[in-house]
């Protein structure tokens, strides 16, 4: 009995997740992993074997047609299937079943408020809130999520909207930063780390400048730069606490 072949130029793979890219009138398509593409995009995964199932383009995935190389040079500028699958992926549209975007976005939508409720505080009791507080108040300013955009640059904007708002008291959790200054230089930094520091918790000045502040996380490079400029590299800076906060959830 004669074997079956598989025609030259086609590759069939299953259970794939599939990146489009149309460009100079053509359709190329590059097989992935499931789960994996957004992860590369955020910059979770680095090894692109981990993503790519194959590094070929294909014209089309699901019937396993490869795309042809004359093609690929004159739109890509390279036949090189990996360079050409870089480029894909990071442009290419993530085709997927509705049921499975609902997934994704519900998913990403949970790690967004994840992210809040790690950074934030009530600055009544400076007791993190719930996720699900979170997911509540995110859903009170019609927050839409974006499935292109990592899920830490989101909680960012969610943060900014958030504190605009009415819709939950909410800040950035304070870090606790130590300061040490030589005495000449202290007299200086002590003034301009003061207009910054939300809070001064320690504030020793005998022979060098000794304080313990408390700052917003975006106050962190400026106090930073302030103290090495002005002892030259010779004063100490030390994170004592990341996330300044209460033991144990808010309550609402």
């Amino acid at each position: 009995m004669a074997t079956l072949k598989q025609p030259t130029g086609q590759k069939r793979l299953t259970n794939v997740a599939v990146v489009r890219l149309k460009k100079g009138g053509k359709r190329f398509e590059i097989a992935c992993y499931p789960n994996k593409v957004v992860s590369w995009r955020n910059k979770v995964e680095t090894d692109i074997d981990e993503v790519l199932q194959t590094h070929a383009v294909f014209s089309n995935v699901s019937k396993g047609e490869m795309a042809k190389t004359a093609e690929l040079k004159k739109i890509f500028g390279t036949d090189n299937q990996t360079e050409i699958c870089l480029q894909i992926i990071a442009k290419g549209e993530l085709q997927v079943s509705e049921k499975e975007r609902h997934a994704q976005l519900e998913s990403m939508f949970k790690d967004i408020a994840t992210i809040v409720s790690d950074k934030c505080v009530n600055p009544d009791t400076n007791r993190p809130y719930p996720v699900t507080l979170i997911e509540t108040a995110m859903k009170d300013i019609h927050f839409s999520v974006k499935p292109t955009r990592s899920t830490k640059q989101q909680a960012l904007e969610v943060i900014k909207q958030l504190t605009e708002t009415d819709s939950i008291n909410i800040q950035r959790a304070h870090m606790q930063l130590k300061i040490t200054v030589p005495g000449k230089d202290g007299k200086k930094v002590r003034e301009k780390v003061k207009k910054l520091a939300t809070t001064v918790e320690q504030d020793d000045f005998s022979d060098d400048l000794e304080m313990v502040i408390l700052v917003d996380p975006g106050c962190y490079r400026e106090i930073h730069d302030i103290v090495v400029s002005a002892t030259k590299g010779k004063g100490q800076f030390e994170v004592l606490n990341l996330k300044h906060v209460e033991e144990g959830d808010e309550m609402m």
